[in-house]
């Protein structure tokens, strides 16, 4: 059986957070999930920084794009440098259609990228493509 795979959620737009945790919760699933504003904050969390509590693996991540302070790309980069955190699993969901923000998402190895076309929509389609993924692939510790 797999261990409880805890979520972090790197969004700053409040109405997308709740968005995604009504997804999470009409879908019936209880994993833990952590809220970052952005790449600063998400990095704190990561690696238990700054009085926030160490995120415990396995781990997944939902990443926003554009963000303050920290932007998705450059979180991206900082964790692939980062020796225990380069394996993080990355899903980018954000509003950029561009195809030069997919490139270099996918250039620094996200697991996908979703785009928020209709949210209500997007998010119970990410939430279900998620818990699938979870429950099949295998996690580092």
């Amino acid at each position: 059986m797999n261990p409880t795979v805890n979520l972090l959620l790197v969004e700053d737009d409040e109405v997308d957070v709740q968005g995604l945790k009504r997804a999470f919760a009409k879908s019936r699933i209880a994993n833990p999930i952590t809220v970052a504003r952005d790449g600063i904050e998400a990095l704190e969390v990561l690696r238990g920084e700054n009085g926030q509590e160490k995120l415990p693996k396995p781990h997944l991540i939902l990443l926003d794009l554009n963000m303050p302070r920290m932007n998705g790309i450059e979180f991206l980069e900082a964790i692939r440098a980062d020796e225990e955190l380069k394996g993080s699993v990355v899903f980018m969901i954000t509003t950029s259609k561009a195809d030069e923000d997919k490139a270099r998402a996918y250039g620094h190895n996200v697991a996908g990228y979703i785009v928020k076309q209709d949210p209500a929509n997007t998010f119970m389609e990410a939430v279900s493509l998620l818990e699938h993924y979870w429950r099949i692939v295998e996690f580092p510790r």
